[in-house]
């Protein structure tokens, strides 16, 4: 019997797999009456959620029955502590496809010893799939809907900075994303946009966004694990808030193109806390 463990190229084939298919459910009952699950603080699931999530688990419990995952819709299963971890988001931007606005993507990362070693984010509109076999370490690629890979190449040509401008604010008041775009520095340099979605953290790594900024705690989120991984992985700077590493507390992100536009967003940060 084969003992050894998957490789990260396996793991990323997997993801890739998964994230396809909860793609497919998702554009499958996309304008479809759909019926919400009500989670609280504004916040709810609706049907394509449910099954598109079932639709990956289905996907990684075949291949990797011994795997731990967490669900954005079904929590945590699987040995707690465990090394391999799938993290999963089958539907991030449910309020813009409960309206029928096509901007929406699937994640599926994971987690193996701190790192994510295989992450996939898939846009079920147009058919497009990101994705990479190493947080930082590996490379990161686009397959188009003819399935043929592309290297991400990130740019700040575009000057577009998407911004989350959706709650929770755990740096309130010193620092809000909506502050952010009231400076000056900012329109001057920049362009915002907001899609609601953390597909838009993958445009970051395939240089259709300049940057992205959030607030928030992001430590395991199912929301933010692939974008970063593929960001990471196309040679983006990604921190936190403050210019610390990234997901180690609860101080946002800033993923930008280069270093240059990751130092202009830092100081368009600070700037707004001194001024809170």
């Amino acid at each position: 019997m084969n003992t050894s463990a998957p490789s990260p190229a396996s793991d990323a084939r997997l993801a890739v797999q998964a994230a396809l298919s909860g793609a497919a459910v998702v554009r499958a009952m996309y304008g479809t009456s759909l019926a919400r699950v009500d989670k609280g603080a504004g916040d709810f699931a609706t049907a394509a959620d449910l099954a598109a999530e079932e639709a990956i688990l289905d996907v990684l419990r075949r291949a990797r029955p011994g795997d731990a995952v967490t669900g954005e819709e079904s929590g945590r299963g699987g040995t707690e502590g465990a090394a391999r971890r799938w993290l999963v988001d089958p539907l991030c931007g449910t309020l813009n496809y409960a309206v029928r606005t096509m901007l929406a993507g699937v994640n599926v990362a994971l987690r193996m010893d701190g790192s994510t070693t295989a992450a996939a984010t898939a846009d079920p509109f147009n058919e497009e799939v990101f994705w990479t076999d190493g947080d930082g370490n590996g490379g990161s690629w686009l397959r188009d809907a003819e399935g043929t890979d592309h290297p991400l190449s990130p740019s700040a040509a575009s000057r577009l900075v998407d911004v989350n401008l959706d709650p929770p604010y755990p740096n309130a008041p010193g620092f809000t994303a909506a502050r952010l775009l009231a400076t000056p520095g900012f329109a001057e340099r920049f362009r915002p946009r907001v899609v609601s979605t953390t597909l838009a953290v993958a445009w970051v790594a395939a240089g259709r966004r300049a940057a992205y900024v959030t607030d928030g705690d992001l430590r395991d989120s199912v929301h933010f694990a692939a974008g970063i991984a593929l960001c990471r992985a196309a040679g983006c700077v990604v921190t936190g808030l403050r210019g610390e590493p990234a997901l180690s507390g609860p101080d946002g992100l800033v993923v930008a193109a280069d270093a240059e536009t990751h130092a202009v967003l830092l100081d368009l940060v600070r700037e707004v806390r001194d001024q809170g």
